[in-house]
């Protein structure tokens, strides 16, 4: 997965990866951000601007305040 290109995607494009990404691979959001080298700040806005937020729990992102 390489930022660059989830730069440009659609951001419903980039919540359906980031989902499937901690379904299948990653047991957390920190292990999602180490091995894909993603910048929290950065997508957490991405996420925010649709209106979803992570949810550790269920270890996915959901729609939320």
């Amino acid at each position: 997965m390489d930022k660059t290109l989830l730069e440009r995607m659609d951001n419903h494009m980039v919540l359906s990866i980031l989902n499937e990404k901690l379904r299948l691979e990653c047991d957390s959001l920190t292990a999602l951000l180490s091995r894909y080298e993603l910048d929290s700040g950065w997508l957490m806005a991405r996420m925010s601007q649709i209106g979803y937020r992570y949810d550790p729990n269920s270890n996915q992102f959901k729609p939320g305040a």
